[in-house]
């Protein structure tokens, strides 16, 4: 069992923590952790079930998770669309099953003939709007199942092509390094990209591309629309938060405008979404917008829906 999961699997000592308000968590997640032990940590910590997570990383992967409590789950599709940015180390040289270094090695090719012009020019065919292959250990259902699941059961799975856009893969350092006694290299890059972009497959396309396959090492997500480190909080930390006082979070408005357009609404604006009407646009955008009221709290995601801006979500309900 591994420390993520009996961690999870711990019970909760001491009396029970407040109720967390409905808002989101910035989470640093750990290496070694999947998202879900994530969640299942914070719904302790937060004292509530209704806790979900904004997209997935990797157990191998550290960085920004967004975490949504009570009513902000329901941001979290606006969330997981968000482009994203994440730093990385890809090793060329070696080849292994899953695109990154837990999978098993299956191949390795002589990096000596690599250069920095080669590999400047094969990143900069790898930047813009692309049709990427997602790893096929990824999390993508084929036939109501996770590819990744059918892979460790022994069937061979081939998942379509599909749009995604890097908009900066950009090359930070390269080194010459050793994985088990053979000469490889280290590239060191950051990637800014829209949401369902695998930097697993950036790594393993890099490779082909100079003719000696690669992976991915190293891989911590720095932002993903609005959310940043830099609001991040360690499980730790959240942890540390006095048995008497619930997590805090941050308010629901603030989540919204962290990936979302707002526009400010007048009172009677505010009462009409309450009561799933529609209201007029103004100069926003078709949508999806942060409808916010007098009050500034969150009353409702906003679309555009022939003339008129309608809720797709409503928070505050008549």
């Amino acid at each position: 069992m591994t420390a993520a999961r009996a961690e999870r699997g711990r019970a909760p000592a001491g009396p029970r923590r407040p109720t967390a308000d409905d808002g989101v968590l910035v989470v640093d997640k750990p290496a070694g952790w999947t998202s879900h032990d994530v969640v299942a940590r914070v719904r302790r910590l937060a004292s509530t079930r209704k806790v979900g997570h904004a997209g997935t990383l990797d157990p191998m992967a550290t960085g920004v998770l967004v975490v949504g409590i009570g009513r902000a789950t329901r941001l979290l599709t606006y969330v997981t669309g968000a482009d994203k940015d994440y730093a990385a180390t890809v090793r060329l040289g070696v080849t292994t099953t899953t695109d990154d270094a837990e999978g098993e090695v299956v191949a390795r090719a002589d990096v000596a003939h690599v250069t920095r012009a080669d590999l400047d020019v094969q990143v900069a065919a790898l930047t813009g709007d692309l049709r990427q292959v997602p790893s096929s250990v990824s999390a993508i259902k084929v036939d109501g199942q996770r590819a990744y699941a059918l892979v460790r059961a022994g069937e061979e799975v081939e998942l379509a092509a599909r749009p995604v856009h890097v908009a900066r893969f950009a090359v930070l350092d390269v080194r010459a390094a050793q994985d088990d006694g053979a000469a490889v290299l280290d590239v060191d890059v950051e990637v800014t990209c829209s949401s369902g972009t695998y930097v697993r497959a950036l790594a393993r396309d890099l490779g082909t591309a100079l003719g000696v396959g690669g992976h991915l090492t190293a891989l911590r997500r720095s932002r993903v629309g609005g959310f940043g480190l830099a609001q991040a909080r360690t499980l730790d930390e959240l942890a540390a938060t006095p048995e008497d006082e619930a997590v805090a979070v941050l308010p629901l408005a603030d989540a919204a405008r962290a990936v979302l357009p707002a526009r400010e609404l007048t009172e009677p604006e505010a009462r009409a979404l309450s009561y799933g009407q529609g209201i007029d646009p103004a100069d926003e955008p078709a949508g999806p917008v942060a409808a916010l009221g007098p009050d500034g709290a969150l009353v409702a995601i906003v679309e555009r829906r022939g003339p008129r801006m309608r809720p797709a979500v409503v928070f505050a309900p008549a």
